[in-house]
């Protein structure tokens, strides 16, 4: 996944016409990222987000991982970035939150 998450640090351009926006927030007992506006391939699911998420924050297996959109519900793992962009997007980008215990839905 290292290849088709990218963070947002340079302008969008040509190369980024097929990846979305997202943005990651911490919410209850998560740890806060660094950067949080990434790049995303338009397919990626929100299966291999939240596993680059895990790898990203170093959580052991046993470690939960929630992640919702919009602070209202939690994606299906199967859902693709592009459809929740094209349903729920905020601002030209898709706003995931992430903790480590259930905060909404």
């Amino acid at each position: 996944m290292e290849s088709s998450v990218s963070e947002t640090n340079k302008p969008p351009g040509p190369e980024n016409k097929e990846k979305i926006e997202i943005l990651l927030k911490a919410t209850g007992n998560a740890p806060i990222l660094k950067t949080k506006k990434w790049m995303v391939e338009k397919e990626k699911t929100v299966a291999a987000i939240n596993e680059f998420l895990r790898k990203l924050l170093k959580l052991d297996p046993s470690d939960s991982l929630f992640l919702y959109v919009n602070q209202a519900f939690a994606p299906s793992p199967d859902q693709t970035m592009k459809n929740l962009y094209d349903c729920y997007n905020t601002n030209g980008r898709v706003v995931l939150y992430y903790c480590k215990t259930q905060a909404w839905g």
